[in-house]
């Protein structure tokens, strides 16, 4: 029997945040969500189990409420990578999720990175 798209989407999410957990165990993650109408980024240290800083689109001080584009997501990386500056992180692994590193997901990243976040 076929797997439906969820369920390959979930395989795909755990495969991708295990394997950079291995080579990655020291450092923060930085955890992308991306729905249907908003993005959304967590910077969370796994061993402790808490939430550093967080981004999302639905925020109304970044201007795109409800939307879900390019746009939307640098304004978002840009505030993730000024958050984790104030809470005193410097680099953390991306985690993209399970979804593929182009578009809304890469812009995120590229904006954190000029932002000063190495990831």
């Amino acid at each position: 029997m076929a797997n439906s798209k969820r369920t390959l989407f979930l395989k795909r999410r755990l495969r991708v945040r295990n394997k950079l957990r291995k080579v990655n165990s020291d450092k923060l993650r930085l955890s992308v969500h991306r729905s249907n109408k908003n993005i959304s980024v967590q910077l969370i240290d796994d061993v402790k189990g808490v939430t550093l800083a967080s981004a999302s689109s639905m925020e109304k001080d970044l201007g795109v409420i409800g939307k879900n584009n390019i746009e939307a997501a640098t304004k978002v990386g840009a505030a993730i990578a000024e958050r984790a500056a104030k809470a005193g992180v410097t680099e953390a692994y991306f985690d993209r999720g399970g979804r593929l590193f182009h578009g809304k997901v890469k812009a995120l990243a590229d904006a954190a990175r000029e932002g000063g976040l190495k990831v």
